[in-house]
């Protein structure tokens, strides 16, 4: 079973919100208001970096 995490960022008026789940050495992605959509896989690495590019670093 794959455990979702919500962003800290979500709000209960249905803002833009992700979820994120470490599943082996990946990182799935997927928008929290449409979870059957699908999801983005990355590796770990790779999440990372776009996480430190989005903070700016």
């Amino acid at each position: 079973m794959t455990t979702w995490r919500k962003s800290s960022h979500s709000n209960t008026t249905g803002g833009d919100c992700v979820e994120v789940a470490k599943v082996g050495g990946n990182v799935r992605v997927r928008d929290s208001k449409f979870p059957g959509g699908g999801d983005l896989v990355l590796r770990v690495e790779g999440f990372a970096r776009v996480v430190a590019g989005l903070r700016g670093e």
